[in-house]
């Protein structure tokens, strides 16, 4: 029966390194933004006019990709937390002789959905940098034709 709970513990294994690997993705685009907002931060005091302008705009956006970075992050530990208690029960289930069904289903089911909604979380950013970064079109030099 052990056997049996271990292949059940799997999946939701699996699941949790899939978090870890998203959550390292997360930290390390995090690390960049902060490595950003300090430049722009050191940008702001040396800056008036349009350019200071400028500097505000990107900082408002790096202050929104923080805290998107920030939620999603903090969603996927949660999940992670209810991984490990889904697996908690499951070994506890077998030990005890009796099944925590839907206590361990209810557990996975919400550890998912907070999976999901950090992945929203991390298009959205993803959507805002791409929004931020546009490349203004006369760089494109679109009406050339040679290219």
């Amino acid at each position: 029966m052990i056997a049996q709970t271990i292949q059940l513990a799997l999946a939701p294994v699996f699941v949790l390194v899939a978090i870890g690997n998203i959550m390292n993705i997360l930290t390390t685009r995090l690390g960049r933004i902060v490595d950003r907002s300090r430049t722009l931060q050191e940008l702001h005091r040396q800056t008036t006019g349009a350019a200071h302008d400028a500097v505000v705009v990107e900082i408002r956006y790096v202050d929104r990709r923080i805290q998107l970075i920030g939620n999603a992050l903090l969603l996927l530990v949660c999940s992670g937390l209810l991984i490990g208690v889904t697996v908690g029960m499951l070994f506890l289930g077998e030990m005890a002789g009796t099944e925590f069904r839907i206590a361990t289903e209810v557990s996975f089911f919400i550890a998912i959905a907070l999976l999901m909604i950090a992945l929203v979380y991390l298009l959205l950013e993803t959507r805002l940098v791409a929004q931020t970064l546009r490349l203004p079109r006369e760089l494109l030099e679109l009406e050339r034709r040679d290219l």
